[in-house]
């Protein structure tokens, strides 16, 4: 009994690990198009990837530990030694990228959104501009003075406006003529700062996750290992 609620365990952990993959790819997910690299999005295919093992996986231990087959048991210690490392893979990501965070953000954030905002062909980054203002309550990288420097605000596109409307507290028509802080978002330390504790709360908790089922899976392994020498030899 105590095996198969082990099992059972583990199998609640990947659907968990499955779930905060999912969840930090789907939740604002547009904010991936401001990022200047892919390695946030790839922790969390790679933490959906080893959630998705560990499923699989808690299932076939059931079945080796219900045959009683060594071979079944030694397939299902193989993939809890890859789900480790894959998982190590993802932590070591997680912590580089948090480590490199402000600088990325502080480089290129800025560029992206006064080269690229309101662009043809650049729709996703200017509703992820759009949205990030709007969902954070603030105006620009850094401040809303950041606008000025944008190819947007400065054609004649702009109808008069000094900064997008998504700055606006409160959306109207051509609401971005004015930059008085009565009518737009004044925040210190701009979107910048509001972008990066996002983006590090959610490095956080791939890592705990990360942190969290590898240690299962060490358990796992050990508990695989003993039940490996009490299973008689599988006489095929």
């Amino acid at each position: 009994m105590l095996v198969f609620f082990f099992f059972f365990f583990c199998i609640v952990g990947g659907a968990a690990v499955l779930g905060v993959g999912v969840w930090t790819l789907v939740e604002k997910s547009d904010y991936l198009s401001l990022l200047a690299s892919s390695t946030f999005a790839v922790s969390a295919y790679i933490l959906i990837l080893a959630g998705g093992l560990v499923v699989v996986t808690g299932f076939l231990g059931c079945c080796a530990v219900i045959r009683e087959q060594r071979s079944c048991l030694s397939t299902y210690f193989f993939f809890l030694l890859l789900i480790f490392l894959i998982e190590l893979v993802a932590g070591v990501l997680a912590y580089v990228y948090y480590q490199r965070l402000s600088d990325e953000l502080k480089e290129h954030l800025n560029q992206t959104m006064t080269e690229n905002y309101a662009q043809p062909g650049k729709e996703t980054i200017t509703s992820a501009v759009d949205r990030l203002q709007q969902d954070f309550k603030c105006c620009g990288s850094n401040n809303s003075q950041d606008w000025t420097l944008s190819v947007y605000i400065r054609s004649e596109r702009s109808g008069g406006r000094v900064v997008p409307d998504s700055c606006c507290k409160t959306i109207t028509a051509d609401c971005g003529r004015r930059d008085h802080p009565s009518n737009i978002y004044k925040v210190e330390g701009g979107c910048i700062t509001k972008l990066e504790q996002f983006l590090a709360d959610h490095l956080l908790v791939i890592g705990a996750v990360g942190i969290g089922v590898a240690c299962l899976q060490i358990c796992g392994m050990v508990f695989t290992c003993c039940l490996h020498r009490r299973i008689k030899m599988d006489p095929y």
